[in-house]
């Protein structure tokens, strides 16, 4: 059906991701202070070349380009994402005709031709957003080119919006993001579903729940509850996407919610109790990825995908037993490994995983509410590179509680595992976290990358991250800005070997040192740029 988007009526078309252009983002975010939080995270992700600035994969399609003449595109965002197939295979089992955009920024003449066709309704998805500057800019394009359809935004970012904001607040927000309906739900495919019927079969809205739409000059919020979709009656419809762009890689859930209640973070608070598919289920949907053959590497996204450990066991069983051909890459709990469990992990095709471990302080941990212990983290991530796993281990730098020697228990930790790559972001105050009913007790103020509290603030956090980055050996930092864990699947979909992004990366990071150390000598930087372009090559 996806193959065959023009000359047709569109019930809804949906929108993925758009990754702004990088040198106006680096622009908006240095005129508020290069000192500021929100920069000085962005800074350990670019570097300039001939007066422009690339972030890591920026840099890698700039050198192929010079070499092939051609566009790569390439980017954390490529592989069909993974809200856009879920959301149009809902819509489409319940008979309703879909159209899909993937990457706005790479898509826009689709996206034009799609809009001159009779498309009554447009979802967007708000995953990875933290401003409204995206969806301002794809509901430009919208309007220029269709006046006419109706335009539903929905996800983490809208949720977060009736959280941290007033009515007014919020009512200003919508009107200056321009869509139509807003979706409040963890999930919200239920009332997407509900407002695409609705629109197209003259329904009233109001009994809609979960839903704010305009009305007149302002808006009607309606009742709230808890959508729960069951994940088996609901997987994904792969049959309706063109092989072709399902590609090389392939991201799948199999859970929903998260196992634990870290104090940093909000999601399991709106995406509710954790619940999962059966392995039946996995199995399905891995036997028709297997049949398309073009697939090489497939990407778990679940938040605890070896939670709970026996389904994590019986579905690396089915993977060995089905002899699937692809390699597998996921968020992983590393205190939850044993030998038993990595043998499995490997033998099934487990080429790499996310190690969210945060501090290397059993203090900090405790206060985030981790259920974790430093010993073993330490076994896990010993049993993952005696295995030959790639392991990314994601640190959290300044949460409440974080002082000078806690940072240090940190360094100490990673220099002494050694994961394959890692990063440590500044601790993002978040009023929807947990950590947040102990706001007077911890001292916290302020929000996102400026704050203090009792023992630490965000530019002391900030110093700290730049030390870390100089400082550690064993362990290779990963860039996250359109890059991240998650390009690595991609990038060895596309022929990219281990060997070429580990040397890609390591360059990378010896140019970004200039920003601290000074200019080195031209000589020494023109050789670190041939090994930079030469890994590009593949």
């Amino acid at each position: 059906m996806q193959a065959k988007e023009t000359n047709r009526s569109i019930d809804c078309l949906l929108i993925g991701y758009n990754e702004p252009d990088f040198n106006q983002y680096e622009a908006v975010l240095r005129s508020m202070g290069q000192n500021s939080g929100a920069y000085k995270d962005l800074n350990l992700n670019f570097i300039e070349l001939e007066n422009k600035k690339y972030p890591p994969v920026g840099l890698l399609n700039e050198f192929r380009k010079r070499v092939t003449g051609k566009d790569s595109n390439l980017n954390c965002a490529e592989p069909l994402s993974l809200a856009v197939a879920y959301l149009s295979s809902y819509l489409e089992k319940r008979g309703f005709k879909t159209g899909y955009v993937n990457v706005f920024q790479l898509e826009k003449d689709k996206l034009a031709s799609l809009l001159k066709q009779d498309v009554k309704t447009i979802a967007i998805t708000t995953t990875f957003y933290v401003s409204p500057m995206p969806l301002i800019e794809i509901i430009s394009f919208i309007k220029k080119h269709n006046s006419k359809a109706k335009i539903i935004i929905g996800g983490p970012f809208v949720g977060n919006q009736f959280v941290v904001n007033d009515e007014i607040t919020l009512e200003f927000l919508l009107k200056s993001i321009g869509g139509d309906f807003y979706v409040n739900s963890s999930q919200g495919e239920y009332a997407l579903y509900r407002i695409v019927d609705a629109y197209i079969n003259k329904k009233s809205f109001d009994d809609i729940e979960n839903i704010t739409y305009k009305k007149g000059k302002g808006f009607v919020t309606t009742s709230t509850s808890f959508e729960d979709n069951n994940l088996d009656e609901n997987v994904i419809d792969w049959s309706i996407f063109d092989s072709s762009r399902i590609g090389r890689t392939v991201q799948l859930r199999t859970a929903r919610g998260c196992a634990y209640s870290c104090a940093f973070c909000g999601y399991p608070i709106r995406a509710g109790n954790y619940t999962y598919t059966s392995v039946e289920t996995v199995e399905k949907e891995l036997n028709y990825i297997k049949s398309l053959g073009t697939v090489k590497n497939i990407a778990f996204i679940d938040d605890t995908f070896n939670v709970p450990l026996d389904r994590f066991k019986e579905i690396c069983k089915m993977m060995i037993r089905n002899e699937y051909d692809f390699n597998w890459f996921s968020y992983l709990r590393c205190q939850h490994m044993d030998e038993e469990t990595v043998q499995l992990m490997k033998d099934s095709g487990c080429k790499g995983v996310f190690l969210g471990i945060e501090s290397g302080s059993p203090e900090v941990l405790e206060k985030m509410n981790k259920h974790a212990t430093i010993h073993k983290y330490k076994e896990g991530i010993a049993l993952l590179n005696e295995a030959g796993i790639l392991s990314f281990a994601s640190f959290i730098a300044g949460f409440p509680g974080e002082t000078d020697e806690t940072v240090q228990q940190t360094i100490d930790f990673i220099e002494e595992t050694k994961p394959t790559f890692y990063r440590v972001q500044m601790w993002y105050c978040d009023p929807v976290t947990p950590i947040f009913q102990y706001k007077d007790k911890y001292k916290i103020t302020g929000q996102s990358f400026e704050w203090s509290h009792f023992t630490m603030n965000s530019k002391q956090a900030s110093e700290w991250i730049d030390k870390i980055f100089l400082s550690v050996k064993n362990s290779i930092w990963l860039e996250q800005y359109n890059f991240d864990f998650w390009i690595i699947p991609n990038l060895l979909g596309h022929g990219m070997s281990v060997e070429q992004f580990t040397e890609f990366v390591k360059m990378f990071n010896a140019i970004l040192r200039e920003k601290f150390d000074g200019p080195m000598n031209e000589v020494d930087k023109k050789a670190l740029m041939e090994r930079l372009k030469k890994s590009c090559m593949f």
